[in-house]
């Protein structure tokens, strides 16, 4: 399943917000620093979903805020 997501690195607390079916907002504490936060936004939709995060991976904007995710449940 591919989502649609929209990151903001360096915030004050970690969050997910589901926006609609594909689409999500995802805050982390992770400064946007040499893969940091992408890892940390990995973790977190791991999390939120229940898989391990080897079963999720960023298809396309490794370095914007508007990123394409593949999940594998």
């Amino acid at each position: 399943m591919k989502i649609f997501v929209t990151a903001k690195p360096g915030a004050k607390e970690e969050r997910v917000e589901k926006i609609d079916e594909t689409h999500f907002f995802i805050a982390v504490k992770e400064p946007p620093v040499q893969g940091r936060a992408n890892r940390a936004i990995l973790k977190a939709l791991a999390a939120h979903f229940g898989v391990p995060v080897s079963c999720i991976c960023i298809v396309s904007g490794y370095t914007s805020r508007q990123k394409v995710i593949e999940v594998d449940k």
